[in-house]
């Protein structure tokens, strides 16, 4: 068993899942890796995402310390941008299998025939 904030884990893959598990995190983190993105900047990215969904994900990301929320106060309108953290990055080999896994699967797919 792991233990991280007095949850149990009982393996490492659930606790790696439980920082980019569900259907949106990974792809958040995909877009954050070529730098700061703002918060209308990723929604036009990721179109299928609700704005709610998209908060609370940027929500989650943040106090997991995988993304760190920068507001800009100096000039109106206020500005908000999403970056990795140093922990964030740490997640990059992880992403690229994933990419890498994810177009092997669609190249695999295309040589299959279904009835």
């Amino acid at each position: 068993m792991y233990t991280i904030d007095n949850k149990e884990y009982p393996c490492c893959t659930t606790v790696t899942m439980r920082f980019i598990g569900g259907k949106w995190k990974a792809v958040i983190l995909y877009y954050l890796v070529d730098g700061a993105k703002r918060y209308n900047e990723l929604r036009k990215l990721i179109p299928t995402i609700t704005e709610r969904t998209l908060s609370l994900q940027l929500k989650q990301l943040e106090e997991d310390n995988i993304i760190n929320r920068k507001v800009y106060t100096k000039k109106p309108p206020l500005m908000v941008e999403y970056t990795l953290t140093d922990f964030g990055k740490t997640l990059l080999p992880v992403l690229n299998e994933i990419a890498k896994w994810g177009q092997e699967a669609v190249d695999t797919s295309k040589k299959i025939t279904r009835n």
